[in-house]
């Protein structure tokens, strides 16, 4: 009985594998998923025919499977043991007497002697022991060390913010996520413990859209902190002991239409004309995510009534169009010179219908319109007219900027016109400004200079990250830099004067063949400085077993794919790095006094399919918005299906890892080290520690004490690294996960970090309500 139902295993595996590895092989694919089919299915013969050459069989295709997968993938562990896995394991079946028994002459099987395990225990041990070397080994990994030594003795950390504070959303308008205290080292970090724990009660609804994500990171104001929630509650809570101070609801409600359903930050600001406890002298900026901006007192919550109309700016005026839903602010508005500049995220792909990407400067205490910057209309900086509108569907800003007040710039992480995917008729300006971060006067809101990164994008390419702003030795000289990370994996560090290269920049060759009514961009830009991976191939493609490796080989070849920048087609492209980012929003980290970077690339593929509008289903009435799976594109000739490319279990068809963390020199732009990041931990039903190198989003943050923070992976683990290493030196278990990015203030002589842990609804962590505080003992 048992010697039949092993033979019927391995019959099947055997039709599965041949039967795909000859299609796989008819798509130019690999042939050994063919040959693979076969020997289970000769073995499966053999079984049935009791014959002891099964063993040979089997054992001999062991041999050949474990020489193909090192000619394949070296000795990389994750990848030889998924090939080998099941392989091993039905070798350890037929090692079973109870298999071995039935095997050979019926005299010995009479007798009851079990046929030699030999044949195939010989090749297993083989394998064993190159699975035992490959663990030791990780090809992948880049290990190496940052210059620790300091470049500038007074470097220029942006703002007047004490070292202990932490004011804006990367600590000071120049967004570096650095602090200057060093009261934790690397020493002494494995010591941290919880100081506090305080959850703000605002937990994911059932009728919240999949993008309810906490991505929060707080501001620390004298002995207050301040923070938003992902339904936009304002918060204060006491920074010694996390107890509540005050909690403001604006009652934004629930919206289907809304993407996103989150908030990164509120903004601060202290009137210096105000006398000291006058109501309203220091405020609290609130974005929600029904397109207003509020004015609070940071004292007690309260709103400030004599900002805009009560109190309350609504960011709708002189939109285009206005379907409730499609525009908000998702990230804290910036203060400079008196004025209160914000963008907006607006929905990706649902309908070429949508609002203005215009940036606007608003006097902050009156709320009264300063300037506006339109990228559809860059010319026109004056107020609009009344009865005028900005330009629709022009790029927009859904990030954060930053600020350089001495030279009179904001800098704009720009995104791309909606649909993202379709660049007909774009205009001369689109083109111009969209994927770019672009220099506004502060004053005036006129363009200074625009650097951009990706021509004619049509992969969804935003610049997601702050820019962020660093005083730079380069050729013996301090120049004023801008670090700006982007989704496919380059580093631009720039002149921030000027906007010109101080990391060159190239331009290669991009895949062309769009679809009929587009183009593409012959050349794509790349910066000296890259975390770009190289290009897919099919042995890269992974899976837990043969058989959804084999899925995702098919898959592979089925879709067009030329490199990066392969266009979105009718089969179905693949978009890698896709557009969830090597960088996303939380950017990196920069030691301003070290003059290194320290950032999270990660790399998961997407993939891009084109679908006719005759072609597109009905909207239902319960969809809610999503930037995955059919985005539709109304008005536009295709709607794009757009997800990760993942295999038939729904793990990535590309083999780990898929997260890591990383550090450069921004003197020379060489990239010290690289390594994996991040465990199966939440991934998989059983906890298991194994460090893969998983995905997250979220952003870094560097102390003077050479310990950078971050949380971000899909494991719920907020870690400590050194920076000059990038070895982790402490895991704080989170209860939900942590994607966000973390601070660090001081307060009484002693040094906490923070981090919020509430989940992410598209990378599907743990959702939650948690801020929590760690110091030393």
């Amino acid at each position: 009985m048992v010697l039949t139902l092993t033979a019927v295993v391995f019959a099947i595996l055997g039709l599965v594998l041949g039967g795909g590895g000859g299609y796989l092989l008819s798509l130019g694919g690999s042939p050994f998923y063919l040959i693979a089919g076969f020997a289970f299915l000769v073995t499966a013969l053999l079984l049935v025919m009791r014959k002891t050459a099964a063993l040979w069989v089997y054992g001999l295709f062991i041999l050949g499977c474990l020489a193909w997968a090192i000619s394949e993938v070296g000795f990389d562990w994750w990848q030889l043991g998924t090939r080998g896995g099941l392989v091993i394991v039905l070798g350890f079946v037929l090692l079973l007497p109870a298999i071995r028994r039935h095997l050979g002459p019926k005299h010995r099987r009479e007798g009851g002697i079990s046929a030699s395990a030999w044949p195939v225990a010989l090749p297993v041990l083989v394998a064993l022991v190159v699975a035992g070397y490959s663990i030791t080994q990780d090809p992948y990994d880049k290990p190496g060390m940052l210059p620790m030594d300091v470049a500038s003795a007074t470097p220029s950390y942006g703002g007047d913010v004490a070292d202990g504070e932490w004011h804006q959303y990367g600590r000071t308008p120049y967004g570096q996520r650095y602090s200057p205290l060093n009261q934790i080292t690397t020493d002494n970090v494995k010591n941290l413990k919880t100081a506090w724990t305080y959850q703000t009660g605002d937990v994911k609804q059932p009728g919240d859209v999949g993008e309810t994500t906490y991505q929060v990171t707080p501001l620390k104001v004298g002995d207050t902190l301040y923070l938003c929630t992902p339904h936009n509650w304002a918060i204060a809570i006491d920074a010694a002991t996390g107890k509540e101070k005050w909690k403001y609801d604006p009652n934004v409600g629930l919206n289907p239409d809304r993407q996103h359903q989150t908030c990164r930050g509120v903004t601060y600001y202290a009137d210096p004309a105000a006398t000291a406890g006058a109501p309203c002298a220091t405020r609290v900026y609130l974005p929600t995510s029904d397109a207003r901006l509020i004015a609070l007192d940071a004292t007690n919550g309260k709103v400030c009534e004599s900002f805009a109309d009560k109190g309350v700016l609504h960011l709708e005026q002189g939109m285009p169009y206005d379907p409730a839903g499609y525009y908000y602010s998702t990230s804290p508005p910036v203060i400079a010179a008196g004025k209160i500049i914000i963008g907006g995220a607006v929905n990706d792909n649902y309908s070429i219908h949508e609002q203005s990407g215009v940036i606007r400067a608003f006097d902050v205490q009156t709320g009264a319109l300063v300037w506006n910057w339109d990228s559809g209309n860059p010319s026109q900086t004056q107020p609009l007219p009344a009865g005028q509108k900005y330009t629709a569907n022009s790029p927009n800003s859904w990030s954060v900027f930053s600020v350089d007040e001495q030279l009179g710039l904001v800098y704009i992480p720009l995104g791309n016109q909606v649909p993202d995917q379709l660049g007909m008729n774009r205009s001369a300006n689109v083109e111009k400004y969209s994927s770019s971060v672009v220099a506004l006067d502060i004053n005036t809101g006129a363009d200074r200079w625009v650097q951009q990164f990706v021509h004619h994008d049509l992969w969804d390419m935003d610049v997601p990250a702050q820019p962020v702003l660093l005083d730079i030795t380069h050729e013996g000289k301090t120049v004023p830099a801008l670090v700006a990370s982007t989704k496919q994996g380059d580093v631009y560090v720039l002149d921030r004067r000027t906007g010109q290269p101080i990391i060159p920049i190239k331009d290669l060759p991009a895949p062309g063949g769009t679809i009929p009514e587009d183009h593409a961009s012959p050349m794509q830009p790349i910066s000296g400085l890259s975390f770009r991976p190289p290009r897919l191939e099919e042995r890269n493609m992974w899976g837990v077993t043969l058989l959804d490796q084999l899925a995702c080989r098919i898959k592979f070849h089925q879709l067009r794919y030329d490199g990066q920048y392969t266009p979105p087609s009718l089969q179905g492209s693949i978009i890698y790095p896709g557009n969830f980012g090597t960088f996303n929003w939380g950017s990196v980290a920069v030691d301003p006094e070290r003059q290194v970077m320290f950032g999270m690339p990660t790399y998961l593929a997407f993939t891009s399919q084109l679908v006719p509008r005759d072609q597109v289903p009905p909207k239902k009435q319960d969809d809610k918005g999503s930037e995955q799976g059919l985005n539709r594109n109304d008005g536009a000739p295709y709607a794009v299906k757009m997800g990760p490319f993942l295999s038939p279990l729904g793990i990535p068809c590309q083999a780990p890892p898929w997260g890591t963390v990383a550090a450069a020199d921004l003197k020379t732009g060489k990239i010290a080290y690289q390594h994996r990041n991040g465990t199966v931990h939440d991934m998989t039903p059983l906890p298991l520690p194994f460090k893969v190198g998983v995905p997250g989003i979220g952003g870094p943050m560097i102390t003077k004490g050479g310990v950078v923070f971050l949380g971000a992976a899909v494991d719920n683990y907020l870690r400590a690294y050194d920076l000059a290493s990038g070895k982790v030196l402490w895991e704080g278990r989170l209860p939900a996960g942590g994607q966000a990015t973390p601070m660090t203030y001081d307060l009484n002589g002693k040094q906490y970090v923070v981090m919020v842990a509430g989940g992410h609804g598209s990378i599907g962590t743990k959702p939650g309500d948690y801020v929590i505080a760690y110091t030393l003992p």
